[in-house]
């Protein structure tokens, strides 16, 4: 990201009110409930502590006229811990029912946390599935840096985006980057209009003047990367040297706009593959569209998001993402700058590859160029001031110097081998700042790195530099 109800009827409100401990199991209590939040540096009420979710299911229908959201999340979790009660993140929205198991479940309602209290509480490594069915008008919520996430309404539809904790606007989850999960996302609107998401396009059905789109997303994601676009779009499918799908739609005022950009995308995963790694998924592409609320990019997984049309550095950057970011997931919002100092870095490599200065000399000038007060050096990037900074410029541009300083001391070659080394060690995972420096000492024990780590990665102020 280069950078947010219907009156409840008696009887629902009744069941919401009513008291939790009321609904334990007859035979007596032996789980606890999960961890209220994950106790993240900057969002600590986002997920749940004692469960792990393995799948979504999500079917979805959304009336653009009256702006309606129903919905229904099926949702596969592994209990961690013996409960007898569990969070999930979900932001307004009417809760209609919950079933555990099949049966209902009681369930309660406090800020952005939806409590259910199965009939039977849960053994620890049980596998269960939780049935959430809800309804309303869906939010658009605001951040801590005053940008929009969420549901955004857009021209002819909407869109939703979930970077950091906007997908609670949209379906019940664990929403915390640190539990990945796969997805499935059937989304029914007006026959005139489309819906796509990540993943593939599994099927599409229209019956009754609306139509159904289903998508699939196999490799585990990020409640924060899924998304889903509705409106009219140019769609664009091609496979690419090595039998990727990809899948573009974008918005038919941008089309002309983003032809020339989007034409370089599968040269953009090609030079990335050879640098990186392998692509990361089953399938690739690009949402071009144009939300009312959000003017920021966003790496939404397999199909980044543009609020309009692209250029080439900006297709990189996200693009990059698919391996920084949306593979290797930070293990909590204080990692961000292993998302963004990675894609900042991508770019830089891009114009020493294309012509452009050499990743030295972008680092020359912004070290010359940011006096002491400049805004790059007000924290450091493995340590944001607070929620409101996450995605400011030090967790970019500095981001981006620290790796700069690895290559200095390792050289190119061990260099691209950390590159591509880290993506694969932790694909399909999660990993946190320590995991990383670890990581590079380990491919390199014959350099020191304190002085990148204590000066670049969490000093204070504009570090020294020959």
């Amino acid at each position: 990201m280069p950078r947010s109800v219907p009156v409840v009827r008696t009887a629902l409100a009744l069941a919401v009110l009513l008291p939790l401990a009321l609904t334990g199991c007859d035979g007596g209590v032996h789980g606890t409930p999960g961890g209220y939040g994950l106790h993240d540096p900057y969002f600590p009420r986002a997920g749940d502590g004692g469960y792990d979710v393995a799948h979504y299911g999500l079917t979805l229908a959304y009336d653009p006229a009256r702006h309606l959201l129903t919905g229904t999340a099926v949702i596969t979790a592994r209990a961690t811990q013996d409960l007898s009660a569990f969070d999930l993140d979900l932001k307004g929205l009417q809760v209609r029912s919950v079933d555990v198991a099949g049966e209902g479940a009681a369930f309660q309602r406090a800020g952005q946390e939806l409590t259910v209290r199965p009939h039977h509480d849960l053994d620890r490594g049980e596998t269960f599935r939780t049935t959430v069915r809800y309804a309303g008008a869906p939010e658009t919520l605001t951040d801590p840096d005053g940008s929009k996430e969420g549901w955004l309404r857009t021209a002819d539809g909407a869109l939703a985006l979930g970077e950091p904790v906007g997908s609670m606007a949209w379906f019940p989850g664990d929403d915390h980057p640190s539990d990945k999960a796969a997805y499935d996302i059937a989304v029914t609107v007006p026959k005139d209009l489309q819906a796509v998401s990540n993943g593939e396009l599994a099927s599409t059905a229209t019956a009754a003047g609306r139509t159904t789109y289903r998508w699939h997303e196999a490799e585990p994601m990020a409640s924060y990367l899924a998304t889903v676009a509705i409106g009219r779009f140019t769609v664009s499918r091609s496979t690419l040297k090595g039998g990727l799908p990809l899948y573009t739609a974008v918005d038919p005022t941008q089309a002309a706009a983003s032809r020339a950009a989007l034409a370089e995308l599968p040269g953009i995963l090609d030079w990335e593959q050879r640098v990186f790694g392998p692509y990361p998924f089953s399938s690739a592409g690009a949402i071009v569209d144009r939300p009312k609320d959000a003017g920021y990019a966003l790496e939404t997984q397999t199909r980044p998001v543009f609020p309009g049309a692209p250029d080439t550095r900006t297709l990189v950057h996200e693009l990059a993402h698919q391996w920084y970011g949306d593979s290797v997931t930070p293990a909590t919002w204080q990692d961000m700058w292993l998302n963004e100092g990675f894609a900042t870095y991508a770019e830089w490599l891009w114009d020493e590859d294309h012509g452009g200065p050499t990743a030295q000399q972008t680092f020359d000038r912004l070290y010359d160029d940011a006096s002491a007060d400049d805004p790059v050096w007000s924290f450091p990037p493995g340590r944001p001031s607070d929620a409101a900074h996450i995605s400011d410029r030090p967790v970019y541009a500095r981001g981006a110097m620290v790796l700069h300083k690895i290559r200095q001391t390792v050289g190119d070659v061990a260099f691209l081998g950390i590159l591509r080394g880290w993506a694969a060690a932790h694909r399909h995972g999660n990993a946190s700042t320590a995991q990383f420096t670890a990581y590079v000492e380990q491919q390199a024990p014959g350099d020191d790195f304190g002085a990148i780590w204590r000066d670049w990665l969490y000093g204070d102020g504009r570090p020294a530099h020959p």
